[in-house]
């Protein structure tokens, strides 16, 4: 499966600065087939701003309308409306989880946003079922939750890394489908996003960091090692995006070797969804007439 033709049909819809397309459509991994990393450009601009300066733009116009909805969102809970939205952000390594967390969920009001940034589990952790953790993060009625590295882990490098036998994840996959079946039961919009980016763009973000000290913290001597299994990771990523990509829980294969595209693309899904979800302003429950009248009169 490949996006081959997904351009054309963002102008046949009539709009390349996106307002008439439906970047869900575009970007999304239909489930049960083949998927074929190697056929997507990780720099394609299937839809949307043509470049970095019309990109920041954009992304300047979607500030107001996505927190005008995460504050509905939220206010929407306070009177019983328990939806929210996950945001899982998988990726290789520089493919840019940490920089989407920073100018997009930048957008929002943080109070109302719950980050979980996914590490190497922890000895008490790995005494768990894989999804306990996972669980224990989740976004509360109301909130934005986001993923860096996600319950997916357990089937990329512990794939790769062959750090559970390959029965074990077999059933991880069912698992998985059968995990986000119930959150999508229980109200939570689950937003994934695989940040799709090229091995040579990864070496050069990867050189990047080598050449600033402020960003050596950044660097990893274990990411060289990482690279050698970059095939291997492909192809994790390959089975995932195959078997993981359902109605109620699709994958959107984000291109990112541009980091503005990458910005845009995933704020404009977290708009298409989040005004999909049309959440309102909880009717007063209080006489306002009375209240006001009551202010007037001090």
């Amino acid at each position: 499966m490949s996006r081959k033709g997904s351009k054309a049909r963002a102008e046949k819809k009539g709009s390349k600065a996106g307002a008439d397309v439906s970047l869900r459509e575009l970007l999304r991994v239909p489930g049960g087939k083949a998927v074929d990393l190697a056929s997507y450009d990780a720099r394609e601009i299937p839809a949307g701003p043509g470049d970095k300066e019309a990109g920041r733009a954009a992304m300047t116009e979607l500030a107001d309308p996505l927190a005008d909805l995460q504050e509905r969102l939220w206010a929407a809970s306070t009177a019983g409306d328990r939806r929210r939205i996950l945001l899982v952000l998988q990726g290789m390594d520089t493919s840019g989880k940490g920089g989407t967390v920073k100018h997009v969920i930048g957008l929002f009001n943080p109070s109302g946003c719950r980050i979980h940034a996914f590490k190497a589990p922890t000895p008490k952790e790995l005494e768990h079922p894989f999804l306990w953790r996972v669980k224990k993060a989740l976004p509360q009625a109301g909130e934005l939750g986001i993923f860096d590295r996600s319950h997916y882990e357990d089937v990329l490098i512990a794939r790769v890394r062959e750090l559970v036998p390959t029965a074990e994840i077999e059933r991880r996959y069912d698992e998985i489908n059968r995990f986000e079946k119930a959150l999508a039961d229980d109200g939570v919009t689950v937003v994934k996003c695989f940040l799709h980016i090229s091995y040579e763009e990864q070496r050069d973000r990867l050189l990047k960091r080598l050449d600033r000290p402020d960003k050596h913290w950044k660097f990893n001597v274990s990411d060289i090692d990482e690279r050698a299994l970059w095939p291997a990771y492909q192809r994790a990523y390959e089975i995932a995006l195959e078997r993981c990509s359902t109605r109620h829980a699709p994958w959107y294969l984000v291109p990112a070797d541009r980091k503005w595209y990458r910005n845009w693309a995933v704020s404009r899904l977290l708009l298409e969804h989040l005004s999909e979800l049309d959440p309102r302003y909880p009717k007063a429950d209080f006489d306002v007439a009375e209240a006001r009248r009551r202010l007037l009169e001090e």
